[in-house]
């Protein structure tokens, strides 16, 4: 009889790591209160990002630092009692983000996002979502000629990370997007090797559709807590107890308070994103997502509309929303594209679940015996959910893992 799991969490991460333990030949049960796909992994820009081998490091400049302070920028808002909440992940944040640091945290991350598109490849052909997703890049836009300058810079480092990029002038901008004011922008990156997805939400429902075509167990509950007893994890949920000899942890910005009571306590923050769907002129359209990198939000063609996704708002999971920071991202994307009326009465709410020294927990835990984790992924969930199923499915069934396990191990913040 092949071994059992359970995995918590049915967003892309949960899925993924359920995919490949499942093809591996182990006897997968993937729980979630919600189906696949409808938290934080519905949410995103919708990009499987090859390009994103530099994670989000906190401003060191402090001329960086002080723009933030009157919490007007269009790409991170604060609620001031979460800064306050979070004040010692936040510190370390800031220490990870020292350039040399950080140059270690770049190479050990850039591992994984190496392998996003193979991958997402490999479980997209298995489940036929090759429909949903377009291979084609996407655009990073500039209104100054010095963030242009520093991207530049940054896209030729990137190179030597095996991401694919050209530069675009505004003659070659307005061929790619015809219905595009490009009068705004001095230049622009076409990052090449990233993929665009039409609905995010429908390729993890996909993903997950295959996993139980090969076998696998999909159940909708609610789960209340777990322990374990004589060697085998037991989770109780609104639908009885399930029971299993190994137990993974996939559940995104919830993760740490799901831990808790096991004993971990460890300093992951969430970063809210807001995003709306919207209808564009009659006759008009958008080919890429477009990055408006001055104003920090990403608008993309999406088979709901056209999807603004905002930057970030520091602020907790159960705060109310603010839908100002959309709304002024709303009024930046109509200079220089003719939207229309909004599909959605309400923005969606999503928020990304975010480590101190940016890379996300993938591995054993160091308290408890057949319990792993998959989480921490920040602003990269989406794209690196089939790289880390790989790695963790190779580790739990004790397989040489395609990439060093080590940067991301569970015990690193230990004291």
């Amino acid at each position: 009889m092949s071994e059992q799991a359970i995995v918590i969490g049915a967003g892309m991460v949960g899925v993924s790591v359920a995919w490949h333990l499942q093809q591996q030949g182990m006897q997968v049960t993937l729980i979630d209160r919600k189906q696949p796909g409808e938290e934080t992994s519905y949410g995103n820009a919708g990009l499987i990002q090859r390009e994103a081998v530099f994670p989000h490091a906190f401003p060191r400049d402090v001329k960086d630092i002080f723009k933030v302070i009157p919490n007007h920028n269009l790409d991170i808002r604060y609620r001031p009692a979460a800064l306050w909440h979070f004040k010692h992940p936040l510190m370390q944040y800031w220490y990870y983000s020292d350039p040399k640091r950080f140059k270690t945290v770049v190479d050990e991350w850039s591992t994984l996002i190496a392998h996003c598109t193979e991958t997402h490849d490999e479980m997209m052909q298995a489940a036929h979502a090759e429909h949903l997703v377009r291979k084609t890049g996407w655009l990073q836009l500039h209104r100054t000629t010095e963030t242009y300058a520093k991207a530049i810079a940054e896209a030729e480092l990137a190179r030597s990370y095996g991401v694919q990029s050209r530069l675009v002038n505004m003659d070659e901008v307005r061929e790619m997007e015809p219905d595009l004011n490009t009068s705004l922008f001095v230049g622009g990156i076409h990052w090449q090797n990233t993929w665009k997805v039409t609905n995010p939400g429908a390729l993890v429902k996909a993903y997950a559709e295959n996993f139980v075509a090969a076998g696998g167990e999909f159940k909708q509950c609610q789960m209340y807590n777990m322990q374990q007893e004589n060697g085998e994890w037991q989770v109780n949920t609104d639908q009885g107890r399930l029971s299993a000899k190994h137990l993974v942890v996939a559940t995104g910005p919830w993760s740490a308070d799901v831990l808790k009571g096991l004993g971990y306590d460890y300093p992951l923050f969430p970063m809210r994103g807001y995003h709306k769907h919207y209808h564009i002129a009659d006759g008009k359209v958008l080919n890429h997502s477009v990055l408006d990198y001055d104003c920090g939000y990403v608008i993309g063609p999406k088979a709901a509309g056209i999807r603004i996704t905002t930057g970030a708002e520091f602020t907790f999971q159960n705060a109310p929303a603010d839908e100002r920071q959309l709304d002024d991202v709303e009024k930046k994307a109509r200079e220089y594209l003719p939207l229309t009326t909004a599909v959605e009465d309400k923005a969606w709410i999503g928020h990304r679940p975010c480590m101190p020294d940016m890379k996300p927990v993938i591995g054993p835990a160091h308290k408890h015996s057949n319990l792993w984790f998959a989480f921490g992924h920040a602003h990269q969930g989406f794209t690196l959910g089939p790289a880390t199923g790989k790695l963790l499915s190779q580790m739990m069934l004790g397989h040489a893992t395609y990439v060093n396990p080590q940067p991301f191990a569970a015990n690193r913040f230990e004291k």
